[in-house]
């Protein structure tokens, strides 16, 4: 078997890792009138890659291909680097679908996990082609799944040179054509100040299960406002997010009077109202990833 280890040192794809986000609910849906048609695909195998998570568990990841699914945009390597080098590389998205994990037994008849992750056909090729773009998909793939399910999964797997897939692939079915996307936050370092609310469409755009899940719980949360008394200069959200392990796997939209929070686990949904009008583009937002409390800082726009 060929071991391979992705290099998270490697700069290029650090900045990447700052830019993907998974987002479930853009290619997928349920069927209606007046709505955008999807249609079902069965994936054909490609290779699998073996991992663990962080509880030692072994994961298989079917990598899969189709016609139907989306290919991304046709463009070179060094196109692709100079994307990565500036801000633009949210730019470049590539459509996958991620499918729910199933449960199988590996060659010594022990319990395992599969997950089935399904591109285009061209661009699999291109990324067997393309040691740039391998490496590129990888790294997005491994963080499509994470994010989507909560796992932490070892960037050190083995793939595997005698089978395709492991367990039964999986139906998946995909729309004709993606719906618009909702705009989300970039991780931010701890140790900087908050910053402005970036407005960046995501990397992958991720195929969602069949059936629309909840919008989930409303998290705890409390909203001060500075100085206390009078019209305030500031307010200051802190919501309590114990479920959520990384920023990648939430969404905020901070509006002129709004705030909204979606987590792609379904497990948080926040949608408040202020009493105050802000300043949308002075905002900014921190999520602290011991004490699981995502803090909003929003300069509130002065007496007319």
């Amino acid at each position: 078997m060929l071991e391979t280890e992705i290099d998270e040192s490697d700069a290029l794809l650090q900045r990447l890792m700052l830019d993907a986000v998974a987002r479930e609910g853009q290619l997928g849906g349920s069927p209606s009138q007046g709505e955008i048609p999807f249609i079902h695909i069965i994936p054909t195998p490609g290779f699998c890659l073996k991992t663990k998570n962080e509880s030692q568990e072994k994961i298989f990841i079917n990598i899969c291909m189709s016609d139907d699914v989306p290919e991304p945009k046709d463009i070179t390597e060094n196109e692709l680097i100079k994307l990565l080098e500036t801000d633009d590389a949210f730019q470049y998205r590539v459509p996958m679908g991620i499918g729910e994990p199933h449960a199988e037994m590996d060659k010594g008849g022990k319990g395992c996990t599969a997950y089935d992750v399904i591109i285009n056909s061209k661009f699999y090729q291109k990324i067997h082609q393309s040691d740039v773009f391998y490496r590129f998909f990888l790294q997005l793939m491994l963080e499509g799944i994470e994010s989507k399910y909560e796992q932490n999964l070892c960037r050190e797997f083995v793939i595997l040179k005698n089978r395709k897939s492991v367990g039964k692939l999986q139906e998946q079915r995909i729309r004709t054509q993606s719906k618009p996307v909702i705009m989300e936050m970039d991780e931010m370092s701890q140790s900087k100040a908050p910053s402005s609310l970036p407005s960046k469409s995501p990397l992958i755009q991720e195929m969602p299960p069949d059936e629309p899940k909840s919008r989930g719980k409303e998290p705890e949360y409390r909203i001060i406002q500075d100085p206390p008394e009078g019209h305030p200069e500031f307010l200051v959200a802190e919501i309590n997010l114990p479920q959520v392990k990384t920023a990648s796997t939430f969404s905020l939209d901070v509006g002129e009077d709004r705030i909204l929070l979606q987590t792609r686990s379904n497990a948080y949904y926040l949608d408040v109202f202020l009493p105050y009008f802000l300043m949308q583009e002075e905002c900014g937002a921190q999520f602290n990833r011991k004490t699981k409390i995502l803090t909003i800082t929003m300069p509130v726009q002065p007496c007319s």
